[in-house]
């Protein structure tokens, strides 16, 4: 070692520098590896969303939509209550009438992650619902009967297991009756 009091202030110095550096390098790879922990979306499990049952619906917010030719039934979805969940479910009450004239109400919900839907509970005659039973996630079947679910799912809300569009980009593929297919052709 030099008795240069010069060549020892720089050792100092270069010591002090690298040392500095290497404690903004430690901080910096430790403050990244939080923040990816933090936002690590993929490894965390799934939650649902506690669910707010909507209003009873209203004829005039009733939205017709095609399910198929071997269906029997009508089905509408009642606009006011089609809803995006921070969950990424798609909520909705659904309003089949039979041939007859009966009315069946019930709300549901379509996960296009998992492609499935559930049945969160029924509408009764006076405006309020009843808890359904079978509130499991069940997969949506693409069958001939039992296909609004499918309809649903693959015409106006989902594609590739995504969300597509917002709530008013549904509403509008509802109304004018333009499935997902239908606007991808017209593009």
């Amino acid at each position: 070692m030099s008795s240069n009091p010069l060549f020892t202030v720089r050792n100092l110095y270069r010591t002090a520098l690298l040392s500095v550096g290497a404690l903004l390098v430690m901080q910096t790879a430790w403050a990244q590896s939080q923040f990816e922990e933090d936002f690590d979306d993929e490894n965390k499990p799934w939650e649902e969303i506690a669910v707010q049952m909507p209003p009873a619906p209203k004829a005039e917010n009733l939205i017709d939509f095609y399910v198929g030719p071997t269906t029997t039934q009508k089905f509408a979805i009642d606009a006011k209550s089609l809803a995006i969940g921070s969950d990424g479910v798609i909520r909705y009450t659904l309003v089949s009438t039979s041939q007859a004239g009966a009315k069946n109400i019930s709300y549901e919900g379509i996960r296009c992650a998992t492609f499935e839907h559930k049945l969160y509970a029924f509408g009764r005659e006076d405006g309020s619902w009843g808890r359904s039973r079978r509130d499991k996630w069940e997969g949506i079947v693409r069958g001939k009967t039992n296909r609004q679910h499918a309809a649903l799912a693959q015409d106006y809300f989902c594609s590739n297991l995504m969300i597509m569009g917002n709530e008013q980009d549904m509403l509008k593929r509802l109304r004018s009756k333009q499935t997902l297919i239908d606007n991808l052709m017209r593009e």
